[in-house]
């Protein structure tokens, strides 16, 4: 399972950014020597690399290291990447149209982090919106919360307000698929 660039790009961004430069290097001593080697420069935005060992382990560092072992630590670093990528990198994503527009655009959202995986829409209407996730062979708890932590800013940032992702099922627990239950009101 690999992770593109582009997505790991606002992890050492997301760190610097809410815990400063001592907390980034607190942050990167704590890597494996592989994965220190990747944020230790700019990372290449249209290179893959492995998920687990570049991902994932880095973010669950960042839940230990600052926010007590929470996976709200995956949550908030999955928002943030969505305020980074969907304001430069990803703009065209939200800037053309709808929240509807954009979760129905999520079947080609998510391989553009992540190959291989897949996601589908299967209800999208004014208010709400529900994604499965039915390929992922990787997914564990730290990058199922980022996604939904970038579902949520996601949906902010196209304008809408009170949004609230929850998890239904989830392949992680061996259902046949990780479900995303999506509202919110209109601004």
């Amino acid at each position: 399972m690999e992770v593109k660039g582009a997505a790991l790009a606002s992890i050492p961004e997301f760190v610097r950014n809410k815990f400063g430069k001592e907390g980034f290097y607190k942050w990167l001593h704590t890597l494996s020597a592989d994965a220190r080697d990747v944020y230790r420069y700019p990372i290449k935005l249209n290179e893959w690399y492995p998920l687990k060992s570049i991902m994932s382990e880095p973010t669950r560092r960042i839940c230990e290291l600052f926010y007590d072992g929470s996976i709200r630590g995956a949550w908030e670093a999955g928002r943030f990447s969505a305020e980074f990528t969907l304001h430069s990198i990803y703009k065209i994503f939200v800037r053309l149209g709808s929240v509807e527009s954009l979760i129905k655009r999520a079947s080609v959202i998510l391989p553009t982090y992540y190959k291989p995986s897949a996601i589908k829409v299967t209800e999208s209407s004014e208010n709400q919106g529900i994604l499965h996730i039915d390929q992922f062979p990787e997914l564990d708890e730290i990058i199922e919360n980022r996604i939904a932590g970038w579902i949520e800013c996601a949906v902010e940032i196209s304008g809408q307000k009170d949004v609230l992702v929850k998890t239904g099922k989830s392949l992680i627990k061996g259902d046949p698929y990780t479900e995303f239950l999506i509202s919110w009101k209109p601004a």
